[in-house]
């Protein structure tokens, strides 16, 4: 203290004046920096909750539409196999039995009998269609399950040898959401491989390991030049695939050359 006050006698009065001055602009501004530091960062704060909010509001609403997209397509595939199957079985059916003549018993019973089994075969094809209808409810049993059916709508066309392998184990605690975020873009992979790909082989890999969950899908298809992949993402939906496994924190990887199929891997965070 007496240090203080020697040093302060040795200044001069302009010296003093400049010392008061300076410490008071510091006792001044000092509350007005603490309190812009309080708005910036309310600020901020604020700004983090919305677009917390509205990362959450996108996520709810990429999972209303793929719920929506799954059940679309699962309609579409119910639709087509009224048309194609079940309802070639049933016309079938009618005409069988409207062509019975009682007169000639031996013939009668005969078509009877073959329109019994068109009938039993009819009722078999739709209780197949009551699965495939619960399939997106199937998740919540498990996606292997739902993949099962889904690659038993597949395999009726009688068009493609569709291998599955499962390996790892499926976590003791699933996520619907994932679920069904990865069973959506299998679908559309799958509507890919059918429409575009000229393919007779689809190979599906369900991989549980390493808190990720890995599925493969690869067919012998005609595939296409990755180099022109930019314009080629609209018309495959490549894009949409993309955005649906980033919004999961996963991502889609595609590899593919002309004539030697395509192989679409999606790895999506699993803990």
């Amino acid at each position: 203290m007496l240090e203080l006050f020697v040093y302060l006698q040795k200044m001069g009065n302009n010296d003093i004046k400049d010392l008061i001055l300076i410490t008071t602009l510091i006792f001044l501004l000092a509350p007005v920096f603490v309190i812009l530091y309080v708005l910036v960062y309310n600020r901020r704060k604020k700004t983090h909750k919305e677009e917390k909010a509205q990362m959450k509001m996108a996520f709810a609403a990429e999972i209303i539409q793929t719920q929506l997209e799954v059940q679309e397509q699962t309609m579409q595939n119910i639709g087509a196999d009224l048309h194609d199957n079940i309802g070639q079985l049933l016309s079938l059916s009618s005409l069988t039995l409207n062509s019975i003549q009682l007169d000639d018993l031996e013939k009668a019973k005969q078509k009877i009998e073959a329109a019994i089994d068109l009938t039993g075969r009819s009722i078999k094809e739709l209780r197949l269609l009551s699965k495939l209808l619960q399939g997106h409810q199937l998740l919540g049993v498990g996606l292997s399950e739902a993949i099962y059916h889904e690659i038993n709508w597949i395999e009726k066309s009688g068009k493609f040898q569709v291998n599955y392998i499962h390996e790892g184990e499926t976590p003791a605690t699933n996520s619907m959401d994932k679920d069904l975020i990865i069973f959506r873009i299998l679908q559309e992979v799958i509507n890919n491989i059918i429409k575009h790909s000229y393919a007779t082989q689809i190979n599906i890999k369900l991989d549980y390991a390493d808190q990720k969950m890995k599925l493969d899908i690869d067919d012998n298809g005609i595939g296409f030049n990755t180099e022109s992949l930019p314009g080629a993402q609209t018309g495959l939906g490549l894009q949409s695939m993309n955005k649906r496994a980033a919004i999961v924190g996963g991502e889609v990887f595609i590899k593919s050359e002309e004539n030697k199929g395509t192989r679409i891997t999606v790895i999506i965070p699993y803990p």
